[in-house]
Parts: structure tokens; sequence; C-alpha cells
């Protein structure tokens, strides 16, 4: 017998996450169903909603003054302004560590590669690396993390012509952790002040850190750490570093693995079980049943196929990346429901090529109608209770508009929504 539900969500990214939350607040009965662990685990933890014109103009100061300005095939567009609010409104009352929800203008934070980045949502705990704020900065890197420069970081951010003074320090973490430590390592050290040895005798990590950290410190008035600040009380941590400091101190966005990516997970997947929902992970959807409409789909559970059967269902897989579009020598295709999936070919013809410049794979994905139906080579729906959402579309350059956090909580929420309310 199947495993029922009013809405199966297949994914569990931000989009799978946001259309979960979004169907189970209007009412449904919602099961999501993952694979791997997301790609939220990799990411920085910010959320773009739109830094850069599909032609490469920006940084923009107001994402949604330049949605009615897209290509028409945008999810943007398809969507329209007052939806994509009306997700980002959602995620700030699910997500209340976050800042950046009181304007619709863009923040501009540092990278771990020196450069700019608008976006439009970010961490409590990147709050003080504003580079809109003009006081001095003092970035601090650590020997065992060599993808953090901040010697290299500090000297591309005054290149950039931030309107503060910037410097770039390289010390090693107490306890001379190994280059290959997991970035928890450090989080669950300075969480919990574990021990460590320093010149022969036992210390507090967060202590002997905050040693090292003060004789650094000059004129500056807020200090930049790599983001393994903690985890389940990173607040915390830098509250307690605040305190023995007496400066603002503040994680740079980081490359994978990424804590703060690794938190927000966290938190969504804490939403939807606050609001009712269901999910399971570790087995893949392989098959479906149906024609017009999907009746069921099967789960691989060590060899055996599971059947698990909804009203309505979710696309949210992922792109290229997270293989919820995959491709071979002959051509891309969606592997779950063989969904039409446009080509270069065709994308050229609906953008400049200008908009794709050298990236020819940038805007592969699902053609969906307005109600984000995958439509066919013909433009009709291919199942009428089957939904996409996140990168698994096509349509938009998600890496050159810095958009693809975005796209995925907007097109996720108008997906659960609609699933749900059809649903019932």
């Amino acid at each position: 017998m199947a495993i029922e539900s009013d809405v199966l969500v297949i994914g569990g990214g931000l989009a799978g996450l946001s259309s979960a939350i979004s169907a189970a607040r209007e009412g449904a009965d919602v099961r999501l169903v993952t694979y791997k662990q997301s790609t939220l685990r990799q990411a920085s933890g910010l959320i773009d909603v739109l830094g850069y014109t599909p032609d490469g103009e920006g940084p923009l100061t107001d994402p949604y003054s330049a949605i009615p300005e897209l290509p028409d095939e945008h999810p943007y567009r398809l969507l329209g302004e007052d939806t994509v609010r009306e997700a980002m409104s959602m995620f700030d009352e699910v997500v209340d560590t976050y800042r950046g929800g009181h304007t619709d203008t863009n923040a501009l934070l540092p990278t771990y590669g020196g450069t700019v980045k608008p976006t439009a949502r970010y961490p409590d705990g990147a709050a003080a690396g504003l580079a809109s704020d003009d006081r001095d900065l003092l970035l601090v890197g650590f020997e065992a993390m060599p993808d953090f420069d901040a010697p290299h970081v500090a000297a591309h951010l005054e290149a950039a012509g931030v309107p503060f003074d910037v410097r770039g320090e390289t010390i090693q973490f107490p306890g001379d952790l190994q280059d290959d430590a997991k970035v928890t390592r450090y989080a669950k050290l300075l969480e919990k002040n574990g021990p460590v040895e320093v010149r022969g005798r036992e210390r507090g990590a967060r202590d002997a850190l905050v040693e090292r950290l003060n004789p650094l410190i000059e004129d500056e008035k807020r200090v930049g750490l790599p983001a393994v600040l903690g985890d389940a009380d990173a607040a915390g941590v830098r509250a307690a570093l605040e305190a023995e400091l007496g400066v603002e101190v503040f994680e740079v966005p980081a490359t994978p693995p990424s804590l703060p990516g690794v938190r927000l997970e966290d938190r969504l997947f804490e939403a939807f079980d606050e609001a009712g929902g269901n999910f399971e992970s570790g087995n893949p959807v392989v098959s479906f049943d149906g024609q017009n409409r999907v009746e069921t789909v099967y789960v691989d559970k060590q060899s055996a196929r599971i059947p698990y059967s909804a009203d309505q269902f979710v696309l949210a897989t992922g792109g290229l990346v997270g293989k919820g579009v995959e491709s071979d020598r002959e051509h891309v295709y969606e592997p779950i429901f063989d969904c039409h999936v446009e080509h270069s070919e065709d994308r050229y013809d609906w953008f400049d090529e200008a908009v794709f410049g050298d990236h020819p794979f940038a805007g592969f994905g699902v053609d969906p109608d307005a109600e984000l139906r995958p439509l066919d080579s013909g433009g009709s729906p291919e199942f009428e209770n089957l939904r996409a959402a996140g990168s698994v579309l096509g349509g938009h350059d998600f890496a050159a508009e810095k958009s693809g956090s975005g796209v995925s909580i907007a097109t996720g929420y108008h997906a659960g929504r609609l699933a749900a309310q059809e649903a019932q």
C-alpha cells in the first residue's frame, strides 16, 4: 500500500523546503523526500534575490525594481514581483536569525575572495561586516584554513574602494588543528570553550583565541573571522568574543563546507517540522506511474521500490549541480519524470547571446507555465498535478545574476502554495 499525503515534495534543498513549508502553512498534509544532503550545506548561507541583471548590470541597489525588465521566461517574471515579495516575507517569518527584511535594498557583504557581494538577506552573524559600514575593519584568518587568506581579502577590498581602512592578519588557531579539520571541529571548540593545548598547558579554545586576537586589534571597531563561530549557539560565541575583545565580531561568508548553510538548513527543517510536515532522507525517487497526472512515485529503499502517492507533487531536485538535471553526450534531461528540458540553442533564441556569454549550460532546465507546471515541447503541461521549483527550472542564470536563493524561495513558495490549494 502506498504512503499517502496531500502534497509530496521531492528534494530537500532551499526550493524543496520552501515549497514544503509553504504547503504545510496552507494546511495541507505534506511529505518531503530527499536523497542526498542538499547543496545548502555547501552554500554561503546568504540569500540573494537578484544582484545583477542578465546582461551584467549591477550590483543592483533594489532587486525588485529590476524584475519587470527581466526576460519573459525568467522565473521571477512568471511569478511577478508581488509573489516574490510574499515568498521573502515567509522566509523572514520562518528564519528569524536573518537580517535585511526591513528594506528592499541589497546589502553589500565582503566574501572569502575579497569581492563585495550584493545580497538581500544575511545571517545576524555577518551583520557587522557590511561594506556600507565606514568603521575600520580587521580580518583574521587561521593558518590551517588557507581558503581564507585574510591579507589577500583585505587588499582586494581596499582595491574595490570600500569606505574604510581594512587590514588582514593570519594566526594559528589555538590547539594547532590540522589543515583537514572539519569546520564543525572549530565550531564545537569555540561553542563549548573546549580544551586545547597551548604552550604545554590546557586552555579553553575561546579564551586562547581572545588572547591571540587582542594584540592584533589597533583602532578597528570590528573584526571578521572565518564562519566557524559555533553551530547551535553561534550568537553566544560572538557575544562572548565581543565582550572580551571590546569590538564587534562577525563571520565572513564561507566556501564549502559552510556552517552558515548548515545552520540555515537546520532552521528550515525545524520550521517544516513545526508546521506539521513529515520528511525522509537517504533514498532516491527512481520512477513514477501516471500519464496526464502523476499517481505514484517510487522510492528505492535498499533495492525495494516503495510507493508514495499524493494529490499534488512538487519537483525540487536541483539543477545540473544537484543532479535534478543530468546530461550525457547526446542530451540534457530530467531523470525522474523525463520532463522536457530546453536545450542551449533554444535558450539562445530566447535570450540575447550576451546574457549567457561563456556559460553554455546557463539557463538549462524545465520550462514551466505560470503555475510552474513543466511544459512539453509543444507548450502544454506534461502533468496537471506536478510543479517544479528552484534550479531545476530554466530561464535564469543564477550564478551570473546572483539570484539562486531568491528563485528557489520564490518558486518553492509559489509551487507549495498552489499545490496545497489544489489538493484541498
